[in-house]
Formats: structure tokens, C-alpha cells, sequence
């Protein structure tokens, strides 16, 4: 997985490390998050990429829903840009759901904007089977299915 510009030397060395330039991985290493800034989105709280084997990168966004507020997710690959239609989006979102994040107690919450902390658990429902069952798997994509729980393992420079 990509390691290059990340400091990973021990959960205290990142302990304070903001979500935006957060790094995690799954427990079978076989995919791994990166955060990045949104750049001043004013719908999306959080952007990262997800890396999987076979140099498949999947684009992540996190907007949150209004009423009951929860922080919607949303895993795309190759979508095309520029003016979408809602049916080509669909087409190419491979998974969507609330995010989770939990901390060494196991305490469940919901995903913070960035600007926080990172947490120490994040926590994907369903995402390893909505991969699998995803055009993007198999012959001509990635062949590592992803648990649905990354921990913190870096924190980018």
C-alpha cells in the first residue's frame, strides 16, 4: 500500500494527527484509507481514497444528510466528470452507508468532520460484501476483499 510522505512509528505518534491527513488499514492489509483536505467543500465534511491491490483507487466522499444528521459515505470508481446525471452516479458508486469510528474503549460515534482528531476505528458496514458483488472485483480489478473496520496507521506529513 501507498506509505510514501506518512509517518507511521506508533499510535502515539499519531494520536493527534487531524482526520484530513489520516492513513488507514484494514486488518488483512488488503486496502487502505487515505484522507485528504476537501478543500473548502461546503457538502462534502470529508474526502479520502480508498487503495486496493491491482493499483485500484476507489474516491471517497463523506457528506452529512440533513434531518437525522448522519455522515453519508460514498466509495466511486472510475466516474465519469463534469455534469453527471443521478443514474451515471449510481453506476459508478460501489458502496454507500454511514460511517463509524470507534475508540480503544469501543465506543461508537459517528465520523467527525475534518478538523478533528483522527479516530482510532473506522467502521464501514457492509462494505466488504458491496465490494465484491462490485463490477471492479475479479479479473480486470482489485482481488483483495477489504474487512468493513480499518485502524489508524499513519498520519500523512
Amino acid at each position: 500500500m501507498c506509505t510514501a510522505g506518512v509517518a507511521q512509528t506508533g499510535s502515539a505518534a499519531f494520536a493527534a494527527c487531524p482526520l484530513e491527513l489520516a492513513v488507514y488499514g484494514d486488518a488483512e492489509n488488503a486496502g487502505e484509507i487515505d484522507f485528504r483536505p476537501t478543500g473548502g467543500s461546503a457538502v462534502v465534511t470529508n474526502t479520502f481514497k480508498m487503495v486496493l491491490d491491482n493499483g485500484v483507487v476507489l474516491d471517497g466522499i463523506v457528506m452529512w444528510t440533513e434531518g437525522v444528521a448522519r455522515p453519508r459515505g460514498s466509495l466511486m470508481y472510475k466516474c465519469p466528470t463534469g455534469d453527471v446525471t443521478g443514474d451515471e452516479l449510481a453506476a459508478c458508486t460501489l458502496w454507500e452507508g454511514v460511517v463509524y469510528s470507534a475508540d480503544d474503549n469501543g465506543n461508537i460515534a459517528l465520523l467527525p468532520a475534518e478538523g478533528a482528531d483522527a479516530p482510532k476505528t473506522l467502521i464501514f458496514p457492509d462494505l466488504g460484501p458491496s465490494l465484491q458483488m462490485s463490477a471492479a472485483y475479479g479479473a480486470n480489478g482489485f482481488s483483495k476483499v477489504p474487512w468493513d473496520v480499518f485502524s489508524l496507521t499513519g498520519c500523512q506529513e
